[in-house]
């Protein structure tokens, strides 16, 4: 008589850190040092060229592979942001390394300007989207939009003073961005809530998510 057998139990799936913080933070870094350049705070132009060794390994590469990390978490909305402003980083990048100096100076603006307009619109649908996360990642986004619009201004009208401006909100930008990512961080070594994120923010939006943590509610 054969002794029946049970079936193993299925493998736990493994889990992996959270990649928001991590993100956030190339995120917040690299729009900082440009928003310096931007807001005429470092005036000299040969400086600028700090901003690109940035762009490519920790606003470009890094963001890419949380963006990758997120979509192992099955986190839609931070799988797309960060894979994007990734990209969005490694393709500025090579703007102002291989194309800018290649045009004509006086269509430049109108080479930059189309640049930052599509980022404005990816900005600004994210930004509905991000209604639904924390008030952390909220005000990110909200900050994010007005940058890009701003500086989108500045380049089609040749404006210094509205790139300035658009700077200015960089900066602002940044700060934001690393808030949520302090936020993220000490949170999830901590165990508990220790920085607020302002989780309930979308319900008070008549969105309804769960969770507490950076992007809480935006699961696919």
């Amino acid at each position: 008589m054969s002794t029946p057998t049970t079936a193993p139990a299925p493998a736990a799936a493994p889990t992996i850190a959270d990649p928001g913080p991590l993100g956030l933070a190339a995120f917040a870094a690299t729009t900082c040092v440009l928003s310096v350049f931007n807001a005429d705070l470092i005036t000299d132009p040969a400086l600028i060229a700090v901003v690109l060794p940035l762009a490519l390994f920790y606003g470009g590469l890094t963001q890419l592979l949380a963006g990758m990390w997120e979509f192992r978490k099955g986190n839609t909305f931070g799988a797309t942001a960060f894979a994007s402003f990734g990209a969005f980083w490694l393709s500025y990048a090579g703007f102002v390394r291989y194309i800018a100096p290649a045009l004509p100076v006086a269509t430049i603006n109108q080479a930059a300007g189309m640049f930052l307009l599509v980022w404005a619109v990816f900005t600004l649908y994210m930004t509905v989207a991000a209604a639904r996360t924390t008030g952390a990642i909220f005000s990110v986004f909200v900050t994010l939009s007005a940058t890009f619009v701003v500086l989108c201004i500045g380049e089609f009208a040749q404006s210094p003073n509205t790139t300035q401006a658009g700077g200015a909100l960089g900066l602002l930008t940044a700060v934001c961005a690393w808030y949520a990512s302090f936020a993220g961080v000490t949170n999830a070594t901590y165990n508990r809530t220790v920085v607020p994120v302002f989780p309930n923010f979308g319900e008070r939006l008549g969105f309804h998510g769960h969770g507490h943590g950076p992007f809480a509610g935006a699961r696919a």
